[in-house]
Parts: structure tokens; sequence; C-alpha cells
């Protein structure tokens, strides 16, 4: 698909970016109203809200265990009043519905079970959703418009700090100037201690890929964060003990590509000098290179 600018008008209802937030984008049907759990008794001055539609409560906590619940109803503010009651884990709220009456409950049954599988499938929050809704039948028009619907959530979504629906392998798509190459283009690779593992720079920071080995050593030189993430994908069943070195049995997304390095090694590393492409070029080298493009 290909790629394009879009504009996203956001309007803080109290002049806070952290309050009670409407986001439109040019030339689309639908809205959003956002808002943290403290704000949600000011929902009912909003009509907005009061139809059909989607909606996500969401957890934004200080880790990457992020937790997330995906409803649907006929009149979103109703439903919600009884999650507010019976749901604990959720601290913001992301409501999505349409500016006119054309969104039926058909409608809003499709998106809901296409929105859960795609969270499941992104892999970065964890559903509180316990089954999996039945996706509705939908004339082939309505599913393809349905289908749109759900790439501006996605956006909206994005924009408001959730990538709740973005793969955190997605590649990002090429850009088509006159540079080249950009930093997710590149397979990177590290070797040491007889241990080898592959990774990519994402737009969220350093993938590193399943399969990869680690050191079954962690040094004193190890930083600690690194630490509290190898111990945390150990408990996970995420690190599996191969006798020689850890194997890592599903992708891990990391803030930078050093404690990536870090955490392969088992002790202190810089990402920039350790990790190469297949001919053995350094990302430092190449992020140098770029940044002079």
């Amino acid at each position: 698909m290909s790629k394009f600018g879009r504009s996203i008008r956001t309007f803080l209802a109290d002049g806070s970016p952290s309050g009670l937030r409407h986001v439109e984008i040019a030339n689309w049907s639908g809205q959003a109203l956002a808002c943290p759990r403290s704000r949600f008794s000011e929902l009912k001055e909003w009509d907005e809200c009061k139809r059909p539609g989607v909606y996500f409560l969401l957890e934004r906590a200080t880790s990457d265990n992020n937790t997330a619940y995906i409803g649907e109803s006929e009149d979103v503010l109703k439903r919600l009043a009884n999650h507010d009651r019976e749901k604990d884990f959720w601290n913001e709220l992301i409501i999505f519905t349409s500016k006119d009456e054309n969104l039926t409950k058909g409608h809003v049954k499709y998106l809901e079970s296409r929105l859960v599988q795609i969270s499941k499938d992104a892999e970065r929050y964890q559903l509180e959703n316990s089954v999996s809704p039945t996706q509705s039948a939908l004339p082939r028009a309505d599913a393809a418009a349905m289908e749109e619907f759900i790439d501006n959530i996605r956006l909206i979504l994005g924009t408001l700090g959730h990538r709740i629906l973005e793969p955190i392998s997605a590649k990002r798509a090429l850009v088509t100037s006159n540079s080249s190459f950009i930093l997710s283009d590149y397979d990177f690779h590290f070797k040491v201690n007889q241990v080898k593992a592959a990774g990519k720079i994402t737009d969220d920071g350093f993938l590193l890929l399943r399969g990869s080995q680690l050191s079954l050593k962690s040094s004193d030189s190890m930083p600690g964060k690194s630490k509290d993430i190898k111990n945390q994908l150990i408990d996970s069943g995420s690190l599996v003990d191969k006798g020689e070195y850890y194997e890592l049995v599903k992708d891990k997304l990391l803030s930078s590509s050093s404690y990536a390095a870090s955490l392969v090694a088992g002790s202190s590393r810089s990402g920039p000098q350790s990790w190469k492409t297949q001919e053995g070029v350094m990302l430092k080298l190449i992020e140098e290179q770029l940044l002079k493009h």
C-alpha cells in the first residue's frame, strides 16, 4: 500500500494535552474521543460517544507489559459505564464512532472482531478479552469500508501514543527520494563468545530477532537494565536454555542497539560498534553515512 501524508486535527477540549481530546482525519466520516479515566464523567456531555462504535480501554504502564480491552456497543457511553465499575486495570479510554448515522451493529461487530485479531497478531498489548468476538458477515463493499475505517483507527491510536495495532516487526516502507536506503532496510548481525544474533532497526527501537543466541553468563559490567530484561525473558519462557547458550524464541523490542548487544554478549557493549551488516559494515558507519546525505 502506498504511503502518503495525512492531516489529523486534534481538539483539546480544555486546552490540556492529557485531558479530553476529539480527533478527526481530513475527509473521513469517523471520529475519536480520548480521555483519561479520571475524566470519564465528562463524556456524558458529548453526543459523539452516545452512538454505535468501538472502544479501547488501555493501561498506559511504565513497563512494556501494557494491558488493553477492545469492545463495541450500539451506545458506547452506556456500555462504558459498566466497565468503569467492573474493570480496574485501565487508565485511558479511546472511542471511535462515526459523524453520520452509517455505522450499524453489524459494522461495529465486524470492527471489534478484526481489531481484536489484529491486536493479538501485533503482540504489543496483553488483551483482557476472554474470547475472540464473532466477525459479522458484511457485503463486500461494507467490509472494504470497515477495513479503511480500521486503517484510520490504527493511525489515530498511534498518534495518541498507542501502537496496539502495529506489529513490532513491521517493515517500514521504502522512501522514494534520492536516498536509496534508510536504517530499517538493513539486517544486522552480532557474533561474540560463540553466540550469534540478528536484529533490525525499527521506528520503535532495536528489534532483536527470534532465533538469536544469548550468552548464558552475565558479567558484572552488564548494564542493570539488560540484566532485568534477560531475567524477564527467562521467566516468561522467551529465552530457552540450549546448554551452551540461550535461544530467543520470540522477537524482542529494545530501546537501543546497545541494550540489545549487551543482552546478547552478557556484558557492556556498544551497539553501533557491535552490530554489523552481512558485509561487515558497522551500524555506526551506516548512521554516519546517512547523516551526510
